[in-house]
């Protein structure tokens, strides 16, 4: 088989017409020039140089080889160069996994700055709750994976899983813009005092809904639910129009004339979202990724923080 060290070697000899002078420029020995060319002449079957008393002269096929081998040289540079910008992260590719709410207020953040520093980069991404998500993360399909978890849900994740806090997120309270407690001036609430209210909450499976349950059923009551939707745009207008109230996080309060939003008057149980990794991915992107990743969901935390206060 035909090496770039040939190549090389069979180049220079052609430049130089001297076995003697190509190992001297390549800092080979002559005679390890001439068994280079002599093994290639056999593998190959032609004859590559006509040996002379003071000189080589080229065949044929040497120019020929010559002519095309600087065609494969440079595109093995080329792929050199690549693999070298892959593996100090400045091209590549990652997979991440994420949910809605995440999604649409994180990610864009966190992938324009990847991509503005990275133009080479290829993104994909696949949505879904974290349950949903985790078998593709743990089969190699997904390099990160954005997920939730709740004060009163608490998760564990498989020992191969790192996982990394982003930001934590209060629990607003929304209720329509006509409820009482909404136009008196309160700004907190207690959760006792929302036994008997119609509830709007996620599906029951959920880890929300069921952070919802138990809270409400610390404060000595079961919450009464008649509307369910993973979709916080749906919850929020549901609220607005009248039809019930919802704990919400602050990632999916969609802004509406007809809501209203409250703090519980305790300390605000809260979601927190992480960015979970397998402990054996390589990809060198990941750290770049993660970088980005917590830059936005930081700068996110603090204008939802001040927009509380």
């Amino acid at each position: 088989m035909i090496s770039p060290l040939h190549i090389q070697t069979v180049r220079e000899v052609v430049r130089t017409g001297s076995f003697a002078d190509a190992a001297r420029n390549l800092g080979y020995t002559a005679s390890a020039v001439s068994q280079q060319i002599a093994a290639l002449e056999r593998t190959s079957g032609v004859l590559l140089f006509e040996r002379r008393a003071r000189s080589v002269h080229p065949t044929y096929a040497a120019f020929m080889l010559v002519k095309k081998g600087d065609d494969v040289l440079d595109a093995l540079d080329s792929l050199e160069r690549e693999l070298r910008t892959m593996a100090s992260g400045q091209k590549g590719s990652v997979q991440l996994g994420s949910f809605p709410t995440a999604s649409a207020r994180i990610l864009p953040r966190a992938l324009a700055g990847l991509t503005r520093d990275r133009p080479g980069t290829k993104i994909t991404l696949s949505e879904g709750e974290p349950d949903e998500l985790l078998p593709e993360l743990l089969d190699g399909d997904l390099d990160l994976q954005l997920v939730y978890r709740y004060d009163l849900f608490p998760r564990t994740w498989p020992e191969q899983i790192v996982e990394t806090s982003l930001m934590d997120e209060n629990l607003v309270l929304c209720l329509p813009a006509t409820h009482p407690l909404a136009r008196n001036g309160a700004r907190t609430v207690p959760l006792r005092d929302l036994n008997g209210e119609t509830w709007i909450a996620s599906r029951p499976e959920t880890s929300g809904a069921q952070a919802l349950v138990r809270l409400c059923k610390s404060a000595g009551f079961t919450p009464d639910i008649a509307f369910r939707s993973n979709d916080y745009a749906v919850v929020c207008g549901l609220v607005a129009r009248g039809l019930g109230i919802a704990l919400v996080p602050a990632l999916g309060l969609v802004p509406d004339p007809g809501l209203r939003t409250l703090r519980l008057s305790r300390r605000s149980p809260q979601r927190h979202v992480t960015v979970l990794c397998r402990t054996t991915n390589t990809n060198p992107l990941v750290k770049v990724t993660m970088r980005e990743l917590m830059a936005a969901a930081t700068a996110l935390e603090d204008e939802l923080t001040a927009q509380a206060s």
